[in-house]
């Protein structure tokens, strides 16, 4: 019998500076067009932070409670083929069509293309694509130690900016809701055999709430202290001032919603794909 395994940190880590909104999102009175959208993925960066979804699939067995060397050389074929990153661009793109207004779209695009923004985009297209999450959380860590001994503001600055980025309060969730989702394909598509029904696993996860709420800050922190050290503390104040306006704020619980979205549909994917692996193939 399978018991629900912890979240990885590695996913924990690799969602640490998202939000999500679950509730069905309204359609705006003008929204974009498709080639808008397309450029707005690029110039936001939001581009490359879809593709890095692909290295959340590592994650995948230690999730299933399964030792991640059991699985051979064509587990890669496999999580590539899932996590296919213009599959994911295309759903990105068709959701963000029907949902994103002119007005924000627009507000956003102009920062990201100021040369400010153009800084930040590079800075966290390359944060994203830094496969050793281990690494980089370490570094970020040994960041926000030696800024706590200074006595910096940048650490108090990095919270307002974790909490702008999630407005709403609800990563820890959206952070289950992907786990519960796998889980629950998983089990469904005899994958793995659970102990816990539905409604015992939204219980079991309810209790590691508070935990998982800590570890989500105390990343989320990490990884903001790791991408944007190479900028001062006026240019970090700007960004946290821009991310806390509300055109802003509307943007990021959208695309945070769909990155959260497009991740749990991809985790699904990956769970039923599994079931035709059968005992002792090397996948």
């Amino acid at each position: 019998m399978q018991m629900i395994a912890p979240i990885p940190a590695v996913l924990v880590r690799f969602l640490s500076v998202l939000c999500l909104a679950f509730a069905a999102w309204p359609l705006p009175a003008l929204a974009a067009d498709r080639e808008r959208v397309e450029a707005f993925l690029e110039v936001t960066g939001f581009d490359v932070a879809l593709d890095s979804i692909a290295l959340s699939a590592s994650s995948a067995p230690e999730m299933l409670g399964v030792d991640t060397g059991a699985f051979g050389s064509q587990w890669t074929e496999l999580s590539e083929d899932v996590f296919d990153t213009r599959e994911m661009r295309g759903l990105a793109v068709e959701i963000l069509e029907n949902t994103l207004d002119d007005e924000a779209l627009d507000h956003a695009a102009a920062f990201y293309a100021s040369d400010l923004g153009k800084r930040l985009v590079r800075a966290e297209n390359a944060s994203h694509m830094v496969e050793d999450d281990e690494v980089k959380q370490q570094a970020g860590n040994r960041i926000i130690s030696d800024l706590v001994k200074e006595g910096s503001e940048r650490v108090a600055m990095y919270q307002r900016m974790g909490s702008a980025i999630d407005a709403a309060g609800t990563g820890v969730r959206a952070l289950q809701q992907i786990q519960f989702r796998f889980l629950m394909a998983a089990a469904a598509a005899g994958v793995i055999e659970l102990e816990l029904d539905a409604d015992g696993l939204r219980a079991l996860m309810k209790e590691q709430e508070s935990d998982l709420r800590l570890s989500l800050q105390a990343s989320s922190l990490a990884a903001s202290a790791y991408t944007y050290q190479e900028f001062t503390d006026t240019e970090v104040q700007t960004y946290v001032e821009a991310l806390e306006e509300a055109p802003m704020q509307r943007v990021y619980e959208l695309l945070n919603a769909v990155q959260y979205e497009i991740t749990a549909n991809r985790f699904e994917e990956l769970a039923h794909r599994m079931a035709d692996l059968t005992p002792g193939q090397d996948i």
